[in-house]
This record gives structure tokens, C-alpha cells and sequence, in this order.
């Protein structure tokens, strides 16, 4: 397993009962993940976690065979190989789609990260757009340089809060689509946190459904998509 995820338990300071409960996942390598649920489900909690921006009460994360958190250990976020995709993308406004690209590879000869620069662009087809700013780029092509910028330094795992809720629906579909289609180019691990089953079901490969803090279950979106055309198919049939 890729990413190997048992037993988290997180309580905020002022909360009365725990957020996340007893929370156990495991990732195969280069496979998609949704978590869905309402607001408040926990959700976001569990990838600020993976990250490193809070610490547990209890569990353990494996990331690619590495402990990265334990009763005994804890990773900063910046050594754990996590790239974040932000629900508003959190692109530097001050810098181009080149620069923001960039920020991230600071252990790399410039030679080197020109380089990566241009495979990242090509990837996100905006090679003519690394002199602009992320105010002259559209909602969708603002997502494309946040996500290029995620990529670049090539994390172990890959992860987005709410990726779509600030684009508009046609967007939104046509987006998600495409982002499936690079992850997937890409091979890269990936978790994404979502309230919308359309979403989950159109970029994920398993969709885990969690309600306060704990797993209900975890479907294969193919599976649920199949449930699903044979319940039209019976509506259709009763008609």
C-alpha cells in the first residue's frame, strides 16, 4: 500500500467529542480517493492531518513505506512529500503562471527547474500563458497552475480540498474531467475531499462516505455508477 492511514483520532481544544474517530484508510499507488461528506463530517480535518497541520490524538500515516506519523514520530509538513491543492487555488498574485510553477523547487539548478517548468505546462496545456498573471486567467486555468504548481516538485501524494466549489457548473464538469485525465497521465496518488457525489463519482476510483468523524462505507465508483444506470433503468422500465 501506498498510503497506509490507521486508527487517527483528532479532538479540536474546545470541542466535546472528537471529529475524527478511530479512522483507518489504505491508498494503492497512483489511485484516486474521494472523501465524502456533509459540512462537518470531518473531512477537512483528515487532510489537514495528513498533511501536518494538526496533530492527532492518537494513529498512525505511512506514506510510499515511511512512517510520517506515530506515538513516537512526527514529520513536518514541509519533509512529508504532500502536495495541496487549496479550495481557492492560493496562487501568488503578485507572480506569473511561471513563477508560481516555479515556487516550489527550490533544491533544483535552474537548468533544472526551466526544465520542469516547461514539461509542467505542456502537461497543463497553458504554454503560452506562463507570462501571465493569475488575474488574467480563468477560473479553470487558475485550477490548471495551482495544480501544475502542486506537481511539480513530484510529491508522493497529492492532495485537494473542495477543488471545484469556487467554478461554475459547466466548468466544474469539464474540469473535473480533465483532472482525472492528468492524474492519471501523471500516476500520482491522490485524495480529494468533496460534498458532492457528481464530483466523487466522476474523479474517483473509490469514494470513501464519512459522517461525524467515522467511515460508513467505501464504494468503487464504478460499482456505484453501475447501481446507479440500473435504478434508471427499472424507473425507466416502470414507466
Amino acid at each position: 500500500m501506498h498510503v497506509q492511514i490507521e486508527d487517527l483520532t483528532f479532538q479540536y481544544r474546545n470541542a466535546k467529542t472528537p471529529t475524527i474517530k478511530n479512522f483507518s484508510l489504505s491508498i494503492d499507488k497512483g489511485e484516486i480517493i474521494s472523501i465524502l461528506g456533509d459540512s462537518g463530517s470531518g473531512k477537512s480535518t483528515i487532510l489537514r492531518l495528513i498533511a501536518g497541520l494538526e496533530i492527532p490524538q492518537s494513529g498512525t500515516i505511512k506514506i510510499d513505506g515511511k512512517t510520517i506519523l506515530s506515538h513516537t514520530h512526527f514529520t513536518p509538513p514541509e519533509k512529508r512529500g504532500v502536495g495541496m491543492v487549496f479550495q481557492d487555488y492560493a496562487l501568488f498574485p503578485h507572480m506569473t503562471v511561471a513563477k508560481n510553477i516555479m515556487f516550489g523547487l527550490r533544491n533544483m539548478k535552474k537548468a533544472e527547474k526551466l526544465a520542469r517548468l516547461e514539461e509542467m505546462l505542456e502537461l497543463i496545456n497553458l504554454k503560452d500563458f506562463k507570462n501571465r498573471y493569475p488575474y488574467e486567467l480563468s477560473g479553470g486555468q487558475q485550477q490548471r497552475v495551482a495544480l501544475a504548481r502542486a506537481l511539480a516538485p513530484a510529491p508522493s501524494l497529492l492532495i485537494f480540498d473542495e477543488p471545484f466549489s469556487n467554478l461554475d457548473a459547466s466548468l466544474q464538469e469539464k474540469i473535473r474531467g480533465e483532472l482525472r485525465v492528468l492524474l492519471k497521465q501523471t500516476g500520482i496518488t491522490s485524495i480529494f475531499v468533496t460534498h458532492d457525489q457528481a464530483d466523487a463519482k466522476a474523479l474517483a476510483d473509490r469514494i470513501v462516505y464519512i459522517k461525524n468523524g467515522t467511515i460508513e462505507r467505501i464504494v468503487s465508483s464504478t460499482s456505484l455508477t453501475f447501481k446507479v444506470n440500473r435504478a434508471k433503468e427499472k424507473v425507466l422500465t416502470i414507466q
